[in-house]
C-alpha cells in the first residue's frame, strides 16, 4: 500500500474577496520557524526511577496535563514548585490530564532517588518546527501557512494553541529525500525576529496575522479550483539560506471530490536542479506555494513516500476560506 504523509470554490457570479479575503495575494516561499505555546504540558517520555518506570502505570505518552492539585501548569517550573510544596505538606499529587479529548484524574507518582523526588516522566510546553510560508493578504495581513495541521509527534494529536507565532528562519541545508524515505530542511530559527502570531492550527494550515513589515512584493491573482489543469506550474520555497526561488513542477491530476481537502490535486517535481538538492519533496517545504499561469493556485502538502518526486497540493481557496472561519 502506498504511504502519504504531510509535510506540518465560489460561484463566479460572486467576487472572491465575498468571504473577506483579497482577489490578489501576496505569495510567500519564505522558509519560517514555528512556535507554539500548547495549553498544558505534553508527556513525551518515560524515564526510570530506580529500577522502574513509575508513571506508566496511569499515565502515556501524549497526555497533556492541565492541573496539578486543581491549580493550571503551563511550564516544568509551575510543575516543580507545586510538586515541591506538595511535599513539603505530605500531600497527595492529584493531576488532571488531557488523554486525546477525555479528560482524566489521576495521582502523579513520584519516587526519591539520590535525595531528590523524581516524577519518571518527560515533558515539553511548546511544539517548534519549521515549514513554509504560503501567501498574505495584503488587505487584512492575515497569513496561511503550511497547508496542513501541526500534530503532537508522540500520539499525532492536533496541538491546541495557547498562543504561538512564526519566526524567520534560514534553511542550512538538506537532509535528501528518496523512494521510502522523506528528508528535510535543516533551518536555524531566528527567535528573535517574530513575524506573526498564530491564530489557529487547522487540517488546512496555521493561521494568523502577520505582523512584521511587508516588504514591496508582486501580489498574484487567486485561481479558484476550476482553473487548475494539467501540465507545467512551479513551486516558491528556499533550498539555501533565505532565497526563495521557482522550480518547476507539473500538475498530474485534480481530484473534485477532494477539492476542500489537503490533496486536491497531485504534482510532480520534474526540475532537475530541485532534485539534486533535495531528492524529491522534503519536509518543510509544506506550505510552499504553487503558481500556475501567472496565479496562485495552491500549496504543497503532501508527499507520495514510495516515490518523492510526486506529491500533493491543497488549493489556495480552502486555505482562504478556512482562514474566515
Amino acid at each position: 500500500m502506498k504511504k502519504i504523509i504531510s509535510i506540518i470554490l465560489l460561484s463566479i457570479m460572486f467576487p472572491l474577496n465575498i468571504l473577506g479575503y483579497s482577489n490578489n495575494l501576496i505569495i510567500g516561499g519564505e522558509s519560517i520557524g514555528i512556535k507554539i505555546n500548547t495549553d498544558g504540558l505534553i508527556v513525551i517520555g518515560f524515564y526510570k526511577v530506580g529500577v522502574e518506570y513509575i508513571a506508566k502505570k496511569n499515565i502515556k505518552i501524549g497526555d497533556i496535563i492541565n492541573k496539578i492539585n486543581g491549580i493550571d501548569v503551563n511550564n516544568s517550573s509551575e510543575l516543580s514548585n507545586i510538586i515541591d510544596e506538595s511535599i513539603l505538606n505530605n500531600k497527595e499529587i492529584n493531576i488532571e490530564i488531557n488523554r486525546d479529548g477525555k479528560i482524566i484524574n489521576t495521582i502523579l507518582n513520584i519516587k526519591k532517588e539520590n535525595g531528590i523526588y523524581k516524577t519518571g516522566i518527560y515533558i515539553k510546553d511548546a511544539v517548534i518546527g519549521i515549514g513554509t510560508l504560503t501567501y498574505i493578504d495584503p488587505e487584512s495581513k492575515k497569513y496561511g501557512a503550511l497547508g496542513h495541521e501541526i500534530k503532537i509527534n508522540e500520539n499525532k494529536n492536533f496541538v491546541e494553541i495557547k498562543n504561538g507565532k512564526i519566526l524567520d528562519s534560514k534553511v542550512t541545508g538538506i537532509d535528501k529525500s528518496r523512494d521510502g524515505y522523506v528528508g528535510s530542511k535543516n533551518a536555524t530559527i531566528l527567535y528573535g525576529k517574530e513575524l506573526g502570531d498564530i491564530t489557529k492550527n487547522t487540517s488546512k494550515g496555521i493561521f494568523g496575522n502577520y505582523l512584521d513589515n511587508i516588504t514591496s512584493k508582486e501580489t498574484y491573482e487567486v485561481a479558484p479550483f476550476s482553473d487548475i489543469e494539467k501540465g507545467e506550474a512551479y513551486i516558491l520555497t528556499v533550498t539555501s539560506n533565505n532565497n526563495i526561488k521557482k522550480y518547476k513542477i507539473k500538475i498530474i491530476d485534480k481530484y473534485s471530490n477532494k477539492k476542500d481537502t489537503q490533496k486536491a490535486f497531485s504534482f510532480e517535481i520534474i526540475d532537475d536542479n530541485l532534485l539534486k538538492l533535495s531528492g524529491g519533496i522534503v519536509q518543510g517545504m509544506s506550505g510552499s506555494p504553487i503558481i500556475q499561469n501567472d496565479k496562485i493556485i495552491g500549496a504543497v502538502t503532501n508527499v507520495l513516500v514510495d516515490n518523492v518526486k510526486y506529491g500533493y497540493g491543497i488549493s489556495i481557496i480552502t486555505m482562504l476560506e478556512e482562514s474566515e472561519k
